[in-house]
């Protein structure tokens, strides 16, 4: 039996820890497993586009445990009442080839999402950073602010979107949470909301290379947090912004940030940071206080790793965990047929009589009788 979570059961698991500590406590994982980058199995995402959307595979492995992702993103998905992105993953154990879990990861990617915000971050902004302009109000909104509020002490949030319903619904969602000492401003424009910010997070949903963010919108000492931009034509960013002298550009896994990152909009003579390089201290995060930071976040495979490892361990603990009978179990591994019938050789003709067997036998054989489909009736070709 293979454990399963579902949407139902990431609930409870988040609801024990609360989403603020979930979030830190992810956060660390990730920044574990980011300390031994040369350890795992990388690679580009395989991304199959449309021109309304992305379906991608994220895979990888640390040589004992491998994980992947199905994900999605279809900006236009809300405007039909269904979600821009979805996702699932499965984490195996790599000696057997079994996989360990089956889990959702619609909850779980807009968690690790806001965690690695948070902790790159931590190594990019400024120590005194206090205030953090959100534009795009959409379903990343609350799990970055909230990530941001817990790990960096951020209390000032201005509030932007073209979608004036999603920042109401952003508001009181964190006025509900009753986030300590958590002051919350409505913009009227992007420029507003950006003025005298010590961080900025732009998470936009836009199929498109959009102008979310301008170079005269930019100050000295930003920490710049880009979200939105996850696939080839997609970015939040004038490449203005990127060519500044004093921009430091780290990103999560350069081969794959050159394809769907900001820095899609780069020479490839462009110098980026990794992330791994600043945890690791081989790099710093910033050299001085003016420096423009910019964390060009696309979603790489191994915060998926690290995530669903840190569920797969929270829901042992827990206990109550489901599973599925997603992998037969058999007397003789090698008599994978005799599993799948049974005993029951009819199964091989489908119920159908054998050679030599009377048609009267038909119905004793389990064959049921055909008929016609009623009125309104779907059928299946």
């Amino acid at each position: 039996m293979v454990n399963y979570i579902g949407t139902e059961r990431i609930r409870e698991l988040v609801s024990k820890l609360g989403a603020a500590r979930f979030m830190e406590a992810l956060a660390g994982e990730i920044d574990a497993d980011y300390r031994r980058w040369n350890e795992f199995d990388k690679a580009p995402r395989h991304a199959s586009h449309s021109p309304v959307g992305v379906i991608e595979l994220m895979p990888t492995s640390d040589g004992r445990l491998y994980s992947f992702k199905y994900v999605n993103g279809h900006p236009k998905n809300t405007a039909d009442g269904l979600l821009t992105v979805t996702a699932f993953g499965v984490l195996a154990d790599v000696a057997n080839g079994y996989p360990l879990l089956l889990s959702e990861m619609t909850f779980l990617t807009a968690l690790r999402t806001a965690a690695i915000s948070a902790l790159a971050a931590r190594h990019l902004a400024r120590a005194n950073s206090r205030s953090m302009a959100l534009i795009g109000n959409g379903a990343q909104s609350e799990f970055q602010a909230i990530a941001f509020h817990r790990m960096l002490e951020v209390r000032e949030l201005r509030l932007y979107d073209t979608d004036r319903g999603a920042t109401a619904k952003l508001k009181r969602n964190l006025e509900v949470l009753s986030l300590p000492d958590l002051q919350i401003r409505v913009c009227a424009s992007t420029a507003e909301a950006v003025r005298g910010a010590d961080i900025v997070t732009t998470v936009t949903a836009d199929k498109r290379n959009a102008l979310i963010l301008t170079p005269e919108m930019i100050e000295s000492g930003m920490h710049l947090n880009a979200v939105g931009g996850d696939c080839p034509g997609k970015t939040e960013l004038h490449a203005d912004i990127l060519l500044r002298k004093d921009a430091r550009i780290v990103v999560e896994f350069e081969p794959q940030a050159r394809i769907e990152g900001e820095i899609q909009q780069l020479d490839a003579s462009e110098q980026v940071t990794e992330l791994t390089d600043v945890l690791r201290q081989k790099q710093p995060g910033r050299l001085d206080a003016s420096e423009v930071s910019i964390f060009d976040s696309v979603g790489f495979a191994l915060n998926d790793f690290s995530s669903l490892r840190y569920l797969h361990r929270m829901n042992q603990e827990f206990g109550g965990a489901d599973v599925i009978d997603l992998i037969p179990v058999l007397g003789d591994p090698k008599d994978l047929f005799g599993g799948l019938v049974r005993g029951d050789l009819r199964a091989i003709h489908g119920g159908e009589p054998r050679a030599g067997e009377p048609q009267a036998n038909r119905r004793r054989t389990g064959q049921p009788r055909h008929r016609q489909p009623r009125a309104n009736e779907e059928t299946l070709a």
